[in-house]
């Protein structure tokens, strides 16, 4: 029996678990699986809170329908009848710019109405359609993309919120390639964004009416999708569902090749032989573990930075609240000069995250344009974010609920080069058998990401016991 470490019991870590029991056992190897997690809890990121009638998410609120990975997951674990998919109305997405709520756009009339983008800026970025694609083949910034295709005021108003919502990013040193791939390709393909737009809507028209299911012509689509218990209920699934041992409160202290394998020393003292370790620890803790005997290995994992993050959760009686809480949330544009980066309205986009007649809103403050935040008071994040509730959504109630959760290192951020930064590391790794990384510092941040590198991760561990037999 060969026996398989896994460092990290978030999704990443999980995911990879059950992969590699269903993988191994479908290829005839018995294989003994341990998942070793830091914290005295599963889940990592994913961590739904009850309390008090609210349900809050700690990190992660759901993942998108449109990719097969986490749906063939639940799928595996049985647990598809406890999906629940956003509301209906959660489509319906917000940018805060000049001193209104604009509803973002979702197609051509709805854009030329709308106040969000100057008619200037609108001539501009129509403009895109005579622009000419980049042949180059230069990793650049978000930033620089949009400026290039689509002028500074989509930048401002559309791109950078965005960048913000996803990743805490800051668009002017996070990468095209690496964040948004399908934008890069769609350029290749078809020589601007809005000719693919036009292209993949005539071609969806074509499959609809040929009684084929197709994803959104402009970009992945999909509903967002969460458990009626919150998105915790996809790990505790996991977890229940392995056949193999999770130990929790047991961190990884070092890591060292031997003969035939490797060993993991763990804070206890105690030391864990195994054939095949997989790391979906975050890329500073893994650099820490690599150290010892690969140098350069750490330093490419040291390069991949993280940008932190308050999460505030505030809880109000509806009848305070005078506006609609009809749609998804809304994202703030930089240059605004706000102090948070957006507000979700929780309890719009799923039911039963609060009480009857309460609602859940949910804001973050941070990432990497404020890095600062994050050391702000409980008392300075309350205040700055009831001022901004206040200004934008007309709130001057005090919450019947507030919690307030911090990331130091919330998410990686794919900063220009981490393309070249993943084959380099990847080459590395050819001078470790058995030794397997996943996790969201490399192939993507989203539920669909990690579940997807965690089911190649698994492949590798068929791979290499297939070597080794």
């Amino acid at each position: 029996m060969k026996k398989v470490a896994i460092i990290g019991a978030g999704i990443s870590g999980l995911s990879t678990a059950s992969a590699v029991e269903r993988l191994a056992a479908a290829a005839g190897f018995d294989v003994d699986v341990t998942v070793f997690e830091l914290e005295n809890r599963t889940g990592g990121k994913i961590w739904s809170i009850k309390e008090e009638g609210y349900l809050c998410e700690w990190g992660p609120n759901g993942f998108l329908d449109s990719k097969p990975m986490t749906l063939d997951l639940c799928e595996h674990l049985g647990i598809r009848d406890r999906l629940e998919r956003s509301n209906d109305n959660a489509r319906k997405r917000f940018i805060y710019s000049g001193g209104i709520l604009n509803r973002l756009p979702e197609n051509g009339p709805m854009f030329l109405q709308s106040k969000l983008i100057s008619w200037p800026g609108k001539f501009r970025l129509a403009q895109e359609f005579i622009k000419p694609k980049r042949t180059d083949g230069v990793d650049e910034t978000l930033a620089d993309f949009a400026r290039r295709r689509l002028g500074p005021e989509a930048l401002d108003k559309l791109i950078g919120p965005m960048v913000s919502g996803i990743f805490a990013g800051d668009p002017e040193t996070m990468s095209l390639k690496s964040c948004f791939p399908r934008i890069h390709e769609l350029e290749q393909e078809f020589g601007g964004l809005l000719k693919a737009m036009i292209k993949l809507a005539k071609q969806k028209k074509a499959e609809v009416k040929a009684g084929k299911q197709v994803a959104s012509a402009a970009g992945p689509g999909g509903v967002l999708t969460s458990f009626v218990g919150g998105i915790q209920e996809l790990t505790d699934a996991t977890v229940r569902d392995l056949r193999g041992n999770v130990q929790t409160g047991s961190a990884v202290t070092s890591l060292k090749p031997v003969s035939g394998g490797w060993q993991l020393e763990l804070a206890d003292g105690g030391t864990f032989d195994a054939d095949i370790v997989v790391s979906a620890a975050p890329a500073h803790i893994l650099k820490s573990l690599v150290e010892p005997f690969d140098a350069a290995l750490s330093e490419l994992l040291a390069g991949i930075p993280y940008a932190p993050m308050n999460v505030i959760c505030f809880g109000y009686e509806r009848e305070k609240i005078a506006r609609d809480l009809d749609g998804f949330g809304y994202l703030i544009p930089k240059k605004a000069g706000c102090a948070i980066l957006g507000t979700l309205w929780d309890s719009s986009i799923f039911p039963q995250r609060a009480p009857e007649g309460h609602v859940l809103l949910r804001s973050m403050m941070g990432g990497a344009t404020n890095p600062a935040a994050i050391d702000l008071s409980d008392a300075e994040v309350r205040e700055r974010t009831m001022a901004e509730l206040q200004k934008i959504m007309g709130i001057e109630a005090e919450p019947d609920f507030v919690r307030i959760f911090r990331h130091q290192r919330a998410i990686p951020q794919y900063v220009v080069g981490h393309a070249n930064r993943i084959v380099a590391i990847e080459d590395q790794l050819t001078h470790h058998h058995g030794l397997i990384l996943t996790g969201n510092a490399f192939f993507g941040v989203g539920l669909n990401d990690c579940v997807n590198a965690a089911n190649q991760a698994g492949e590798q561990v068929v791979s290499c016991l297939e070597k080794t037999d």
